[in-house]
């Protein structure tokens, strides 16, 4: 069965993420595969979740990119690079794009809605 691709977006410890892993593991994810975790935050924990289980990680920043629409490519390309069908945030704690809202709409979901800090 073909799974959904599925990509991560975290900006810290990763809890969530580690719950998601944990819930992959297990099987209770019958339908996708988390193939990425992406980290507005190079120093997040979550990276190191994600690197234990063997899946792919990408680092995007808005200071590595220099801008707010560098950025919005940047991510972009790679979510397209790996294949990406679904977007979970995750303690993203980024405002998302609208052009990457746009390319996936109707398909993030926010398992950590928060308010942004300013």
């Amino acid at each position: 069965m073909v799974k959904t691709r599925i990509a991560v977006l975290i900006s810290g410890n990763g809890t969530n993420l580690q719950a998601l892993i944990n819930a992959q593991a297990d099987g209770v994810i019958k339908h996708g595969r988390i193939v990425l975790v992406v980290s507005s935050n190079s120093i997040a924990h979550g990276l190191k979740r994600a690197e234990a289980a063997g899946i792919e990680t990408a680092v995007v920043t808005k200071k590595q990119c220099g801008s707010e629409e560098a950025f919005e490519q940047k991510l972009i390309e790679v979510l397209k690079e790996h294949n990406i069908e679904l977007i979970v945030l995750a303690g993203f704690m980024v405002a998302v794009p609208r052009q990457v809202c746009e390319a996936y709409a109707g398909r993030i979901i926010n398992v950590h809605p928060a308010l942004i800090p300013s």
